[in-house]
């Protein structure tokens, strides 16, 4: 069960960040797919899939946020990730603002990944 339920996890970020850069890069270059049916929808399923997966992978392995410092530090770069992720596709007020939030966002992704891998809320030091 483990195992499925890893590969489901791992596949839906890399399905999600995947969909996170098209939309970014969309919202600079062909704001019109934006609105696409798809495009709205797609993203939100992937996220539901990719949260239950990690809920199910808590529950197989007993380790939990607020617990294990490690799944906390995801959580919490995780919420970080939403609210740079929101103001890079949709509520940024200039280009600058845009831009930092995007660069934010792709840094808390990469945190995510490092601490997932690594199994530490510090896995650069």
């Amino acid at each position: 069960m483990y195992a499925v339920l890893r590969t489901i996890h791992i596949t839906s970020v890399v399905v999600s960040i995947g969909l996170f850069a098209v939309r970014l890069y969309w919202v600079y270059r062909a704001p019109a797919q934006l609105q696409l049916r798809w495009v709205r929808i797609l993203p939100h399923a992937v996220d539901v899939v990719l949260l239950a997966s990690a809920v199910s992978l808590t529950m197989v392995l007993h380790q939990y946020p607020f617990i294990h410092a490690w799944l906390t530090a995801k959580v919490f770069a995780l919420i970080a990730y939403i609210i740079c992720g929101s103001v890079a596709l949709k509520r940024a007020r200039s280009t600058s603002q845009r831009h930092l939030a995007s660069i934010a966002a792709f840094g808390c992704l990469f945190y995510i990944v490092a601490v997932a891998i690594n199994h530490d809320p510090f896995p650069f030091g």
